[in-house]
């Protein structure tokens, strides 16, 4: 049993619900018969990933949804061996190579030249069926196929460079195969790219030059602010905004007529309002409270995510009580809400969110310029942890302040 988000995902890009402009776009720039290298950006769960898909079907049809996972070995410069995972097609590559921190250019540019220079065959010369054709991976690549999963390359952490670079090289370096309705090129999709290191962006920026006959690549990210100019140059931009409040609830109550149920229209936009318009989170939260009670009401509750209550929780504290103790607490709370990873600039969000209802206008200014200060550096830096705890302490502090000065004037 799988989940509406997944079961109702669109496949093609002309079913898409919303941006029928923007999904014309792509489906004319796919029948160019050529297209460049892409950069897709929007906030979270715009339709950014289901989109791509969208693409690589009108591209290669239903052979993309053929993946599988592959576990694929790096040797840095220094003989350290790195792993991460990737999803993969014939006709294309998927990976997050942030996952392996400062090597991910290493990841970046191996795994490009790699997809570029393997053969590419059709469904009549599937590799899987002909097991001596099967080309042997490059010498300090080695696969591990396993399940059918999606793959970060960050999940090897500073080592995200090497990884990019050997998994781009691999990709650029094969030869494909121009037969009847088939492309001269392969995909390869890199998902975060705001994560990844200057250095394995800069080797990017050459890699992509280097094998633009023979691959394309797909960057996906949430915000083009960390990324080069040189890259935001060397691509063409493509914005997914995030759909409107009324287009999330006709989404919500098409997939409700599907699995046969009657979504009110007042609780359909208190879930898209609840969502803060991403579209999966409201169709999880439609399924939620279809599981939580059904036949639906107008005035039922949606409910509040788990780590959202943990966080409002974490606020109160810090408002309650300012000392060094609760500061280590507090400490504790952030550090449980990242092992479950929630990212840190989601926390920082909620967690101004919540400290500026206690506040008053001029408080409420110097707070945020704060929190504003403190999110700059933690995108600038490795150790979220120690950002969230530093942004903390100075609210404790100026809030402390404010309140005494408040006391002392009764």
């Amino acid at each position: 049993m799988s989940l509406w988000v997944d079961k109702h995902r669109p496949k093609k890009l002309s079913k898409m619900d919303y941006h029928a402009e923007l999904s014309d776009h792509l489906t004319r720039l796919v029948s160019s018969g050529d297209f460049p290298h892409l950069l897709i950006h929007g906030p979270s769960g715009a339709g950014k990933k289901t989109r791509v898909m969208a693409l690589l079907r009108e591209l290669y049809g239903h052979g993309v949804d053929r993946l599988r996972i592959e576990h694929q070995g790096f040797e840095t410069p220094s003989k350290k061996k790195i792993e991460i995972l990737t999803i993969a097609s014939n006709y294309h590559i998927e990976v997050n190579a942030s996952d392996v921190g400062i090597y991910d250019r290493i990841v970046i540019q191996e795994l490009i030249k790699t997809m570029a220079s393997s053969q590419q065959l059709n469904s009549e010369g599937d590799p899987r069926n002909h097991p001596e054709k099967q080309n042997n991976p490059p010498m300090g690549i080695a696969l591990k196929i396993g399940l059918e999963l999606p793959v970060n390359a960050s999940d090897v952490g500073i080592y995200d460079r090497i990884v990019i670079q050997e998994l781009i090289k691999t990709m650029a370096s094969s030869q494909q195969l121009n037969s009847e309705g088939q492309r001269d090129f392969k995909v390869v999709v890199l998902t975060e790219v705001d994560r990844l290191t200057k250095d394995a962006q800069h080797a990017l920026r050459r890699t992509m030059e280097k094998y633009m006959a023979t691959c394309r690549i797909l960057l996906v990210t949430n915000s083009t602010s960390k990324v080069i100019p040189a890259i935001r140059s060397r691509c063409l931009n493509i914005r997914i905004p995030a759909p409107s409040v009324n287009e999330v609830m006709r989404v919500l109550q098409t997939v409700a007529k599907k699995e046969g149920c009657n979504l009110p229209s007042e609780l359909a936009q208190k879930i898209s309002e609840k969502s803060q318009r991403n579209l999966r989170r409201a169709i999880l939260l439609t399924e939620a409270c279809k599981v939580q009670q059904y036949p639906f009401k107008n005035d039922q509750d949606v409910m509040d995510l788990d780590w959202e209550v943990f966080l409002k929780d974490t606020a109160q504290q810090i408002v309650q009580e300012q000392s060094p103790k609760r500061l280590q607490e507090v400490r504790g709370r952030l550090y449980e809400l990242l092992t479950h990873c929630i990212p840190p600039d989601v926390i920082f969000i909620g967690l101004h969110k919540e400290l500026v209802k206690n506040c008053d206008g001029e408080l409420r200014t110097e707070v945020t310029h704060l929190a504003s200060q403190y999110e700059h550096r933690l995108t600038q830096g490795n150790k979220s942890i120690y950002h969230l705890e530093a942004f903390v302490a100075k609210f404790m502090s100026i809030y402390m302040k404010f309140v005494e000065e408040t006391m002392g004037d009764f």
